[in-house]
C-alpha cells in the first residue's frame, strides 16, 4: 500500500470513529479489512484464537486467512499454521481452516466435521488437553512459542482497554503471550456486555502460585476488561457478524427420563443430608439432557440455585428468568437463536446475574473443589466396573475431545455421567464389558445415568459397581449379554478383583448372542 492509499485509509478511519466501537483514538490507524490483517500472518506461525462453543470467536480473519492458503496451495506453495483456541469454534474458523487444510496442529478440543476428518485421516496433528490445563501450559513453555493472536472483542475503550466479548476462553493468556495481536471489534455483539466479565489473571508459576481468592460462583475477583501491550496491536478489523448460536431440539423420552433420574438423585441427596435445600454449585456440558435437566429444576421446588460451569445454554438462561437461578459463572455463552434474542433483549438483567471468566479460573480444580460444585457430563460409554469414554470411537477416531469434563468430574463434590444406553436404535450398546478408550477412570465417576435408571456407585467394589450399573443402566436387550460375560469373567479372570476376559471384552459384540441383543458389523463402534 502507498503512502497516499495509506493516508486515505487512516482520513476515513478517523471520519467514521464516532460509529466504531475502536474509541481509543492511538489505535484508529490500524483499523484495515480482513484479508489484509490475515496477510500478516505466516506459514508455520502458531496462533491464539478466541472461541468458545461457537461464541466470541474472529469471524472474518480466518476465512480470509483460509483463501489466502488456499491460494498458496493450488500454486504449490505450502501453507500451514497451528490453532490454539478456548474450546471448540465455528464453521468461519475450524470449519473454514479445515476445508483449506491449513492447520498443522490443533489444540485443545474442536468439533467441527471437517477437522475430525482430517484429524482421523491423519491429515492434521491434534492434541487434545483437560481445559484447565491449555492456559498453564502455554506459560510453562509446554506447547512452545506463540507468534500471532486473533481475538474478538465487543469494544476498545478510550484507555485501549479491550471489552471481552460473548466468550472468554484463553484469549487473556493469548493475549500476554503473543508477540502480535489482531483484534475484530464485532459490533453484532451487544455494547452491554460490558461489565459482565470477569478477567484474572493467573500467571504464577511453581513453587509461588497463589490461591485463587473465590469462595463463591458470583464473586468478581478481577476486572472486566482484557490489557495488552498496544505496539503489539498490529491490525484491527471491524465486523458484525453473529455467532454460531446452538440450536436445541425440546427435549425427547430419553433426554427426560435421564433427567428425571437425576433429579429423583437430587432429592434423594437432600433428604438424607448430603447436599443442601439449594443444591451446591451446578455445572453441565452441552446438549439437550443438560436442557432437560435444567428443564426438570425449573419446574421443581428448588429455590436459590447457583451454577460454576463452562458454557452457560437455554436452560441455566431460562432458570435465571425464572429466578430459580439467582448466579451462574461461565466461560462463555452458548445459546440458541431464540435464548440469543431473549439475551439480548434484556442483557442488563442477566449482566447482573452472570459473570464470565477465563476458562483457567471457570474450570480450575482448586476452585471447584472449594466450591463442591455438581458436575454432569454426557459420554459415548461406560464399561461395567466404572470407566467412562467421552472421546473416541472404537478407540482410536476422535469425536471431539475430553473438553472439560475431566476438570470437573475429578474435583466435582459428585461427578455424574449421563448417556443414553443404546445407540444406532438399539443396535449399539452404551454399557460395555471394557471401554474401548478410558477418558475418566472408575475412581473419578461417581453416579452414572442412562433412560434406564441411575447407578450410584460411591463406596462400592468393582464387582458390586458391575452389577449396580448392568442392573441399572444398560437395555434390557442386553443385560443378558453383559451379565454372561460378567459372570463368566467371574469363574474364569486370573485375578478377581475387576474380573476381566481380555479377548471377550474387547470382542463383546461378535462373541456374545444373548437373547434380545442384535449383532452388529465389526467395522462399527462398540
Amino acid at each position: 500500500m502507498d503512502e497516499i492509499e495509506e493516508a486515505i485509509r487512516v482520513m476515513n478511519a478517523v471520519s467514521s470513529h464516532s460509529f466504531s466501537r475502536v474509541r481509543a483514538p492511538s489505535l484508529r490507524s490500524k483499523i484495515m479489512t480482513a484479508k489484509e490483517a490475515a496477510a500478516l500472518i505466516p506459514s508455520g506461525a502458531r496462533v491464539g484464537m478466541s472461541g468458545f462453543t461457537g461464541s466470541g470467536h474472529p469471524k472474518e480473519v480466518p476465512i480470509e486467512l483460509a483463501r489466502r492458503i488456499e491460494a498458496s496451495h493450488a500454486l504449490g506453495e505450502p501453507f500451514k499454521i497451528s490453532v490454539w483456541t478456548g474450546a471448540s469454534t465455528a464453521p468461519e474458523l475450524d470449519g473454514a481452516l479445515a476445508k483449506a487444510n491449513a492447520m498443522e496442529m490443533r489444540l485443545p478440543y474442536q468439533s467441527d466435521p471437517v477437522c475430525r476428518r482430517r484429524i482421523n485421516a491423519g491429515e492434521m496433528d491434534y492434541t487434545d488437553i483437560h481445559l484447565s490445563h491449555v492456559a498453564q501450559y502455554a506459560w510453562f513453555g509446554f506447547l512452545g512459542h506463540l507468534d500471532f493472536a486473533v481475538i474478538e472483542v465487543a469494544g476498545i475503550r478510550e484507555d485501549g482497554a479491550l471489552i471481552p466479548s460473548s466468550s472468554v476462553g484463553n484469549n487473556e493468556t493469548w493475549l500476554d503471550m503473543a508477540d502480535r495481536i489482531i483484534l475484530e471489534v464485532n459490533s453484532w455483539q451487544s455494547a452491554a456486555l460490558e461489565g459482565m466479565h470477569d478477567i484474572y489473571a493467573y500467571t504464577d508459576r511453581p513453587p509461588n502460585r497463589r490461591p485463587i481468592p473465590l469462595t463463591s460462583p458470583g464473586e468478581r475477583i478481577g476486572e472486566p476488561y482484557f490489557r495488552c501491550d498496544p505496539k503489539k496491536i498490529v491490525a484491527i478489523v471491524e465486523t458484525h457478524d453473529a455467532d454460531r448460536n446452538t440450536e436445541f431440539t425440546a427435549p425427547d423420552a430419553v433426554s427426560q427420563a435421564i433427567a428425571e433420574h437425576i433429579l429423583d438423585f437430587f432429592d434423594c441427596e437432600v433428604r438424607h443430608g448430603r447436599m443442601p435445600r439449594n443444591l451446591l454449585p451446578l455445572q453441565s456440558g452441552v446438549g439437550n439432557i443438560a436442557n432437560a435437566v435444567m428443564a426438570g429444576l425449573e419446574k421443581g421446588s428448588y429455590e436459590g440455585l447457583t451454577a460454576y460451569t463452562e458454557v452457560l445454554q437455554d436452560g441455566m438462561l431460562h432458570l435465571l428468568r425464572s429466578g430459580k437461578l439467582t448466579m451462574a459463572s461461565a466461560t462463555a455463552l452458548s445459546l440458541s437463536d431464540h435464548a440469543m434474542k431473549e439475551f439480548l433483549a434484556d442483557v442488563d438483567f442477566y449482566r447482573e446475574r452472570i459473570v464470565l471468566r477465563p476458562q483457567d479460573i471457570s474450570n480450575h480444580p482448586e476452585v471447584i473443589r472449594r466450591l463442591g460444585v455438581i458436575a454432569m457430563n454426557g459420554m459415548i460409554e461406560a464399561d461395567i466396573y466404572g470407566n467412562v469414554n467421552s472421546t473416541h470411537i472404537a478407540g482410536t477416531s476422535i469425536m471431539n475431545g475430553i473438553g472439560g469434563s475431566g476438570d470437573f468430574a475429578r474435583n466435582a463434590y459428585t461427578s455424574i455421567f449421563m448417556t443414553p444406553s443404546t445407540r444406532k436404535n438399539g443396535a449399539i450398546s452404551c454399557i460395555v464389558p471394557m471401554v474401548s478408550h478410558v477418558d475418566h477412570t472408575e475412581h473419578d465417576v461417581q453416579v452414572i445415568v442412562t433412560e434406564q435408571g441411575m447407578a450410584d456407585l460411591r463406596g462400592l467394589s468393582p464387582k458390586a459397581r458391575a452389577r449396580v450399573i448392568i442392573d441399572n443402566c444398560a437395555h434390557p436387550d442386553w443385560q443378558p449379554a453383559l451379565n454372561e460375560y460378567f459372570d463368566l469373567a467371574m469363574r474364569l479372570s486370573p485375578g478377581r478383583h475387576t474380573p476381566h476376559l481380555m479377548e471377550e471384552a474387547f470382542g463383546f459384540l461378535p462373541k456374545w448372542k444373548a437373547a434380545g441383543a442384535r449383532r452388529v458389523s465389526g467395522d462399527e463402534p462398540v
